[in-house]
């Protein structure tokens, strides 16, 4: 089966202050997402699908897209706030679309097949793509009736930034599979070094260095989109009239395992994870990707 990179490359990075995506990291001008889709096509993907905005849909196809021409199949969907399923319209006063599982959602003519989902302003590492792939592959092994998806699952200790506080999912599990994804927020490392983070009703609680947090980096089957609708649907009906309300990829997949209609496997990496949020975690991306490059992970410049 030929699978697909999705990246969701629709958001401005409102505490970054500008388009994160297409800012140069790597030593040659290159940004994180010519080190994702390098990584991918590495790891077998056939197809890259960029999740974007209308308004700056050419400077992207400039900037980014062009760079790929050639080396993987291309193709493009576009996250509107008024792409909604029939009988919904927009809340009057609603600037922003509805979220992450809104944003895959725009994918749904464009993706046939398995597909992976990450963030476009990660950088994820080359093991997390071939575990991924790996899984893939062996997807068709799998029997039974409901759906079978995975996550690729990082150690919190290495997602945190020295600039400010971060929000992550905190990931339980049982025999392999995702059995809950808490959402913890204001995530950062106190001086008593220990890590601390926010419950969602306030209470802040110590989080273990190792437990695994969901950076956004997905495996479905095409099933995937009719779940996704179904469930959007509720959500628009609930929570739709709200100018600020968004649904989110965790709060799906949880919701799919808690009524068996799915299974998550959790794959745990040994990659790195670079994130910038902060203006000031650029330094630290640029010297991560400095070193991979010397010890020749990645060549230079990339190709």
């Amino acid at each position: 089966m030929e699978t697909t990179l999705l990246i969701l490359a629709a958001g401005m990075g409102s505490r970054y202050g500008g388009l994160k995506q297409m800012d140069p990291m790597g030593p040659n001008g290159e940004t994180v997402l010519d080190y994702s889709v390098y990584d991918a096509i590495r790891a077998g993907f056939k197809k890259v699908v960029f999740i974007i905005r209308e308004d700056f849909a050419d400077a992207f196809r400039e900037g980014v897209g062009a760079r790929f021409e050639g080396k993987i199949q291309v193709e493009y969907a576009f996250q509107k706030i008024d792409d909604l399923p029939e009988g919904f319209d927009v809340p009057e006063g609603r600037e922003k679309p509805w979220g992450t599982t809104h944003a895959i959602r725009a994918a749904r003519h464009v993706v046939n097949g398995p597909f992976a989902v990450i963030n476009a302003d990660d950088f994820y590492g080359a093991d997390a793509y071939l575990r991924i792939a790996d899984y893939f592959k062996n997807l068709h092994q799998q029997s039974g009736s409901i759906s079978h998806y995975c996550m690729v699952g990082y150690h919190i200790n290495k997602t945190l930034s020295d600039h400010g506080d971060v929000n992550r999912g905190i990931c339980s599990e049982s025999n392999g599979l995702l059995s809950n994804v808490e959402e913890i927020t204001e995530i950062k490392r106190e001086q008593d070094g220990k890590i601390y983070g926010n419950q969602l009703d306030g209470t802040r609680i110590v989080i273990n260095e190792q437990a695994l947090a969901s950076m956004n980096f997905w495996g479905f089957n095409h099933s995937f989109f009719d779940q996704l609708e179904e469930h959007f649907i509720k959500f628009l009906k609930e929570s739709g009239h709200k100018l600020k309300s968004e649904c989110y990829i965790p709060t799906l997949v949880d919701d799919l395992i808690s009524q068996k209609k799915a299974d998550c496997r959790l794959i745990e990496t040994t990659s790195s994870w670079f994130g910038v949020t902060y203006p000031d975690d650029k330094p630290h991306v640029v010297e991560a990707i400095s070193k991979l490059v010397d010890q020749e992970t990645y060549p230079s410049p990339l190709s």
